[in-house]
This record gives structure tokens, sequence and C-alpha cells, in this order.
């Protein structure tokens, strides 16, 4: 007799057969979800996209740019050859005291080295060779002299010198008077606080502030200001070139340029400022003897009419 499947069978049936159905299917996802990572991790390897941000930035780095500083002037010593720092404000002087030097004493020559005194300074204690030092400042010798730099009972005043204000030669600023370095406008040079010039020229605008000008006149002249020098002959260079209206340098710079290159305003001496120069031999020198020449030269009636002539005043 043949068996009939009731319905409660077929549906049994069905339900077993669905589920082995259903394994069969998650089994094979799972199987193709574990190989998946394998090959993918194998073929990503980013190497060649590191590298070549690196050489971009390399190339981009600026080429380094070193300036060097201009060297202090040197000198070495030499048989009959006289080295002499000697303050910038003696440049119009110098060839007139080296010819005659030379006159008076055949062969021997002096070369100078013009600068700021506050410069020279520098030099003899960096250790540059000089047999004679020639001061426009006191301090500075006192200074060198404390450190034994000196023969010391060879330090002798020299000449003296007083400061005087230069115009360019066509005036633009007009300027008549001591009175007129206050107006709005007008530019001065003066030289730094360290120069020895600097230390006369405040000097000199105190005392006429105190005595005639006031103190407004004063603080509008120092606002004026436009450059402080570092050597007395560079404010006057600032004003023969016409860069300012005004400059406050010694006497002796005045007389000693070319006819009509400044004008001048002189300073009533109750104002004024006298400057003591100091020449002394240095116990560096290995030519002492020919520095005491040069010194009892400068000092003597010849070398003394030579700095009268170039507007230096008498010790």
């Amino acid at each position: 007799m043949k068996k009939t499947l009731t319905p409660s069978k077929l549906a049994l049936i069905s339900m077993v057969f669905g589920l082995l159905l259903v394994s069969a299917l998650f089994a094979g996802c799972t199987q193709s979800t574990t190989s998946t990572p394998a090959t993918t991790v194998a073929t990503t390897v980013p190497v060649t996209t590191v590298a070549t941000p690196v050489a971009t930035a390399t190339t981009a780095v600026p080429t380094k740019v070193v300036t060097t500083a201009t060297p202090a002037p040197t000198y070495t010593a030499t048989q009959g050859n006289l080295v002499a720092y000697t303050a910038a404000s003696l440049s119009g002087a110098s060839p007139s005291i080296g010819s005659a030097f030379t006159a008076a004493y055949p062969g021997h020559k002096v070369v100078f080295n013009l600068d700021g005194t506050q410069a020279l300074k520098t030099q003899v204690e960096a250790g540059a060779y000089a047999d004679v030092f020639i001061s426009a400042s006191n301090a500075y010798t006192n200074t060198l002299k404390s450190e034994n730099y000196f023969v010391n009972d060879s330090v002798k005043t020299l000449t003296t010198n007083y400061v005087i204000v230069i115009l360019p030669a066509s005036n633009p600023a007009n300027i008549k008077s001591l009175s007129d370095l206050a107006k709005p406008g007008v530019k001065i040079a003066m030289a730094a606080s360290t120069v020895p010039v600097g230390t006369a020229t405040a000097a000199v605008i105190n005392n006429s502030a105190n005595s005639t000008y006031g103190q407004t006149w004063k603080t509008a002249v120092n606002k004026n200001v436009v450059t402080y020098e570092t050597s007395e002959p560079s404010v006057a260079t600032k004003v023969s070139l016409g860069e300012v209206d005004a400059g406050f340098v010694y006497q002796s710079t005045a007389t000693a340029a070319a006819k009509g290159t400044y004008q001048s305003i002189t300073i009533p001496k109750k104002d004024n400022y006298l400057q003591t120069y100091t020449i002394g031999i240095l116990k560096g020198s290995s030519n002492k003897a020919v520095a005491a020449e040069f010194e009892q030269f400068m000092l003597s009636s010849a070398g003394q009419q030579i700095l009268a002539q170039y507007g230096f005043t008498s010790p």
C-alpha cells in the first residue's frame, strides 16, 4: 500500500531543508570574508607615496647668506716708521704734520691711523700695534693709562679745540643763528655720545639752553637730530653732502676745509666746550726713540704752529 505524506510531515521536511540551505549559505559567506583581507593587505604598500614630499621639501631650503665684517686696521713695527693712532679731528692737519716731521727728522716717517678716539682705544686694548696715541678726550687717555698701556711720564697735553656749527655752503634751511636750529624740519647731525665731540656737543647745547635759549629750545634741537655719527669727520661729511642742514664739529674742521665748503656759526666761549687733546707713547712701541722725537716735534713751536693753522688752540 502506498504511503501518503501528511501536511505536517511536509512542513517538517521543508523546515529541515530550509535550515540546511541557510547553513550552507552562511558557511560560504564566512569563508569568503576571511580570505579577502589577506589579498588586500598583500597589495597595499604605500612606499612611493611617502618618498616624493621629502624630496620636494629638501629643495625648498633657502641658501644662507654669510656677511663678512670689515677687519680693523693693523700695523706692524717698522724701523724708522712711526705709527700714530690719532683722533679723527686731526685728519686735515695730519698730512702737513707728517711732511714737516720727516723734514725735521730725515729718514723717519709717520703713518696715521685716524679714527674716533673711542675706536682707537678699543683697537689698542685689542692688541693692535701703535707707537703714539693722540686722543681728543682725557677720559680715554686716563683709561688707557690706568690699564698700563702708556709710558706714563710721556703723556702730555697737546692742544685744544672748540665746538662750532657748520652749514652747507648753500644753507638751504636759511639758518642764521643758534636759535634757528630749533625750527621745525631742520635736520641736524651730531656725533654719538661715545665720541669726544659728541660729549662736547651735549655740553654746548646744555650751556646754551641754560644761559640763553631755554629748555624748550634744547628739546627742539635734540628732536631735530637725524643722525649720530661715530666720528667727527663723518658729521662734517653729512653737512658737505647736503644730507643735513647743520652739524656740530670742531672749529679745526671748518678751518681745514676748502674755501666755500661750509658756512659756520660760532658758539660764544661762555657756552662752548674746550676739548683737550693729549699725546703719549705706548709701552708696546718698539720705536720709542722715534716716538719721543715725534712727541717732541708736536709739542715744539713748529708742531704747534701747524695745529694753529688748522684751527686748534694752544694747550
